[in-house]
């Protein structure tokens, strides 16, 4: 039996080092603690503490089901993977396009929706942890996308395929520790490089996000157009 596992152990190893960077390329926590900070900025320090750690825990949720379980969801109503990366990219990129032509929203209404915060006790500002925090501007469609394209390439049975769930299960754990992180620290991080420099980089991080949304969708047309010309 623990031959079997030590045999099966470069099986979790290499499924940790293929989903990690994967994940972490599309997440980009550090740009997305930015994002984090200009939607949050009408919080107060508490409530942002509360918010990044729900949103680390929703982010958790949400790769898990979608390592686990996705590609065995889509099989059952027939969706294919392709049709995922096209949904999941186009609305990755209308995020960015609306987070890049919003973006100065946030400094504008910052004073007056503390203000207005202040005079509303029935506002909860975990009611904005899932939506639109963690979906979509962290884990989104294109995150979910490529982790069902991770669950999508697992072994067959037995301890390999054990061995691969617990590899990309650690990745997500540790993206998600990332995530709580980055986005626990926004608000000093954005202190540190001052209000120019954090308005900057979220229209860079959102135009990066834009960009990755297209590229998701270009390259599922064009892995499409390739299946076609092949048939």
């Amino acid at each position: 039996m623990i031959a079997d596992w030590r045999s099966a152990a470069p099986t979790a190893d290499v499924a940790f080092l293929l989903a990690f960077p994967s994940l972490f390329s599309i997440i980009n926590p550090i740009g997305g603690a930015l994002i984090f900070d200009a939607v949050t900025a009408s919080f107060s320090h508490a409530d942002r503490v509360r918010v990044a750690a729900r949103v680390g825990f929703y982010s958790l949720l949400i790769m898990f089901g979608a390592l686990w379980g996705g590609a065995y969801v889509l099989s059952f109503f027939g969706v294919s993977i392709d049709a995922v990366r096209i949904a999941g990219g186009t609305v990755v990129a209308l995020s960015g396009w609306r987070l890049l032509m919003s973006v100065d929203q946030y400094a504008d209404r910052k004073d007056r929706d503390r203000q207005a915060a202040a005079h509303d006790p029935e506002r909860d500002p975990l009611q904005m942890a899932f939506f639109p925090l963690t979906l979509p501007f962290t884990t989104g469609p294109g995150t979910i996308a490529v982790a069902i394209t991770l669950g999508a390439e697992r072994p067959p049975d037995g301890l390999g395929l054990l061995a691969f769930f617990i590899g990309v299960s650690l990745a997500a754990v540790a993206n998600a520790a990332i995530i709580w992180i980055a986005y626990r620290f926004a608000d000093r991080v954005t202190d540190f490089i001052g209000a120019t420099a954090r308005l900057v980089v979220v229209r860079l991080t959102a135009f990066l996000l834009m960009c990755i949304g297209v590229q998701i969708l270009l390259s599922a047309i064009g892995d499409l157009i390739v299946k076609w010309r092949a048939v």
